[in-house]
């Protein structure tokens, strides 16, 4: 992470607040780029603030699904893609940049149909990344140094079918107040066959996972004393489902 006085920090935070806005949009697996195929876009780039709204499953107007698919199998690479204009895949431009530091998540959701599916199951985390104190970088950092790609595996243990991917990174620029954190998440509409698992891991409801006083969601990463960071949510799944 980058260090800047708290000064030039407040003085600038705002006028960089809209433009560095972002939204996960694009996925692949392996060498196929599913481009927006199986996305359900939000309507723009701007955050969710309230985690206790229902737009925290899937963005706003995410319980909406769209008519594509993402097909993968069973231990398969998925990545996700952000970038903060639609349809920019620049690796010019940052994907989640203006001091918008935190981390990424990787949740699913196992569902009957995922065109359909309206969020409001129970999500097991797959994959995360916080903060490493050692070399001051965030999620959002590795975002950055990636392209916008986050890659994680597919379990290869779980019930082959319908899933949905929920992709997210908190931003912790103003977390240092409570509503401060912003959400920037967007869901992944994927068929997965082949799995080898009778058994989902135990989930959590989303909103419900989250509350807005958790440590990993109020808190100043601009103070004297920041130097660990603890993840919001459940743990990532146990490693015997990969």
């Amino acid at each position: 992470m980058k260090s800047y006085a708290p000064a030039l920090f407040a003085a600038g935070l705002f006028a960089q607040h809209a433009a560095a806005h972002s939204i996960f949009q694009q996925a692949g697996s392996g060498s196929t780029d599913f481009d927006t195929k199986c996305t359900r876009l939000p309507p723009n780039n701007n955050p969710v603030t309230s985690v206790t709204s229902s737009d925290m499953s899937c963005n706003v107007g995410g319980a909406s699904g769209v008519s594509g698919f993402c097909e993968v199998n069973a231990g398969d690479e998925f990545i996700v893609e952000m970038h903060a204009q639609p349809g920019d895949r620049s690796c010019a431009n940052e994907a989640i940049g203006g001091n918008h530091f935190g981390p990424v998540l990787i949740y699913m959701s196992k569902v009957d149909d995922a065109s359909s599916a309206d969020g409001s199951g129970e999500w097991f985390k797959v994959d995360e990344f916080g903060y490493d104190a050692s070399s001051k970088t965030w999620g959002t950092d590795l975002l950055n140094e990636n392209c916008g790609k986050r890659s994680f595996k597919i379990p290869s243990k779980i019930p082959a079918g319908d899933y949905l991917v929920r992709a997210e990174a908190i931003a912790l620029h103003t977390a240092g107040q409570q509503g401060g954190a912003q959400f920037y998440m967007s869901c992944y509409q994927v068929k997965v066959s082949g799995g080898s698992g009778g058994q989902l891991p135990a989930g959590v409801k989303i909103p419900g996972a989250y509350s807005a006083s958790d440590p990993g969601i109020l808190v100043d990463i601009w103070g004297n004393g920041f130097s660990e960071y603890t993840i919001p949510g459940p743990a990532v799944i146990d490693s015997s489902y990969f």
